[in-house]
């Protein structure tokens, strides 16, 4: 037999299989979508019903036609892009910086006792703070906007390393030594993925810093970005087009978190899910 017979004899069951599943399917996006639909029929109706001042609240309706105009003219898609690109580039240089310090100060307590008290003074320092700071000495260019994000980001990402490392089960540990495992190997194979779960979340937390500190710095001095889109409707008292920039920003985050969900699932297929 070959291999395309014996793929069109599995595929009715493959289709029955996914017709049974859809229904599931579509319940539980119903479920999930409730709460937002519910948020946006309120955010409609209080305004027709001149519950809140239409001037500083249009109904959503009105918010959908202004983006919906960003949209066709391009303008949109720009400042997506630019945020996008920013918000990823810092996101990722922080996680190449933090992972790897934080397994070395949670691995090593000689490394924790020579830079805890520096990261903790600069842990508690907030980014925004800093970015006058980052725009005298980089600019207010590319590179200052992408540094805040990074300054922003590798915090969460390192502590939730050092904590997922230091809380690795001493069991496992020693019996993993007990089986001759090399320190390389005891720790790639060992330590690693039990902290794995805990340095996602630091990562997860800093999906969410990376856009939302990017916003705060492109309303200074930046010519694209979601940022600079939401400040420059408020001035020019653009309040649909301002509405829509905060509806794509959040809709930024949520595509941004659930795609990293997705990965933090595939890189802990072992951990229990809880059953719904």
């Amino acid at each position: 037999m070959t291999t395309i017979d014996a793929e069109q004899r599995h595929e009715p069951a493959r289709s029955f299989a996914i017709r049974a599943r859809l229904p599931a399917v579509l319940a539980g996006a119903a479920r999930r979508s409730v709460a937002i639909l519910a948020f946006l029929a309120l955010w409609e109706i209080f305004p027709r019903l001149q519950l809140v001042d239409t001037t500083f609240l249009p109904p959503f309706s009105e918010v959908a036609s202004a983006l919906w105009q960003l949209l066709r003219s391009g303008s949109l898609i720009e400042h997506l892009a630019a945020s996008g690109s920013r918000a990823l580039a810092g996101f990722l240089i922080a996680i190449l910086i933090s992972v790897p310090l934080g397994l070395v100060i949670g691995w090593y307590e000689r490394a924790a006792d020579i830079l805890d008290p520096l990261l903790e003074i600069f842990r508690n320092t907030a980014p925004l703070a800093l970015l006058p700071v980052f725009v005298l000495i980089l600019g207010l260019g590319e590179t200052s906007k992408v540094a805040m994000v990074v300054y922003a980001c590798v915090w969460p990402i390192l502590l939730n390393t050092v904590s997922g490392v230091r809380n690795v089960d001493p069991l496992l540990v020693k019996s993993a030594r007990t089986m001759g495992l090399t320190p390389i190997w005891l720790f790639l194979r060992v330590v690693l993925p039990a902290a794995c779960p805990t340095i996602f979340t630091g990562i997860r937390v800093s999906g969410a810093y990376s856009i939302l500190v990017l916003i705060a710095a492109e309303m200074v001095g930046a010519k694209a970005g979601l940022g600079y889109l939401i400040n420059y409707a408020q001035f020019n008292f653009q309040v649909g087009d301002m509405y829509a920039g905060i509806v794509t920003l959040a809709a930024l985050g949520l595509v941004f978190n659930q795609i990293l969900v997705r990965i933090e699932r595939r890189l802990t297929t072992w951990q229990p899910r809880a059953i719904k």
